[in-house]
């Protein structure tokens, strides 16, 4: 998460998801939220969200998408994610949302010992065209991880078109679930370029491992590989922190788990 995080700073279910085109089915917008709650109120937060805050969303049009933890959570996040039908729903929905009087009665009881939330950033983004739809599942026990990849200059379309072209089906060869892929939504002040951002579900971390020991180690991959960086001039990714990866674990209330 590190990199998205310094991103948002700056900007102030089945086993098996099936692929399907992000056009003319997906939603217009994903709007991806990380909280940061005092110490010693996280499971306050999570209170709120399995009990009100879900619902309020949902009322207001919100779609609940999924909501998790990083495994290691020291910094006490929650990460979620919602999605609208285009931007202009959102800003409505939100203002409906904070207008809620039954939200105002449920943000003062929950926050009577103070605040329960100590920070928030929201990031704006699109699906890809490649990009299976996330929907409402479970499968048993499975971590997720959340990928961040900084194209080089120029080529985040040499990144996608191999990722549509290949990188998911070998994924999907070696034991991963695509589970979602986006990219920043166009306009967005400050937005991040050459920016691509996805999550994988796998049965656990070693198994994570051990499908991308495969992955990597694949023919196909290697040949992909190589011509993708052939025609794009040299590496499709920046060498020094082009790829971030962060392990979590869907919360009891994920619709997505």
């Amino acid at each position: 998460m590190s990199r998205l995080v310094a991103i948002m700073l700056t900007l102030a279910a089945s086993a098996v998801i099936p692929f399907a085109s992000a056009q003319n089915s997906s939603p217009g917008v994903y709007e991806m939220r990380i909280y940061w709650s005092p110490e010693g109120r996280l499971d306050d937060l999570h209170a709120r969200f399995r009990d009100h805050t879900l619902k309020l969303f949902e009322k207001h049009g919100m779609t609940n998408v999924g909501y998790w933890t990083p495994v290691e959570n020291k910094e006490n996040k929650l990460i979620y994610v919602l999605s609208y039908p285009t931007v202009e729903a959102r800003q409505a929905a939100w203002k409906a949302f904070q207008a809620d009087a039954e939200w105002a009665k449920v943000k003062k009881e929950t926050e009577a010992k103070g605040p329960i939330v100590s920070k928030v950033q929201s990031y704006l983004m699109q699906a890809t065209d490649y990009s299976p739809i996330p929907k409402p599942g479970s499968a048993g026990e499975r971590v997720f991880e959340l990928r961040e990849y900084v194209a080089t200059k120029g080529n985040l379309d040499h990144l996608n078109a191999r990722f549509r072209d290949h990188t998911v089906k070998l994924f999907e060869k070696h034991g991963m679930t695509n589970l979602a892929y986006w990219t920043p939504t166009a306009g967005q002040k400050g937005a991040p370029e050459n920016f691509l951002v996805y999550i994988l579900a796998h049965k656990s971390q070693d198994a994570a491992k051990q499908s991308f020991d495969a992955f990597r180690q694949d023919p196909n991959w290697i040949a992909a590989r190589k011509a993708s960086e052939e025609k794009a001039g040299g590496s499709l990714t920046e060498p020094k922190g082009g790829v971030k990866s962060t392990f979590m674990k869907a919360t009891d209330y994920s619709p997505i788990k």
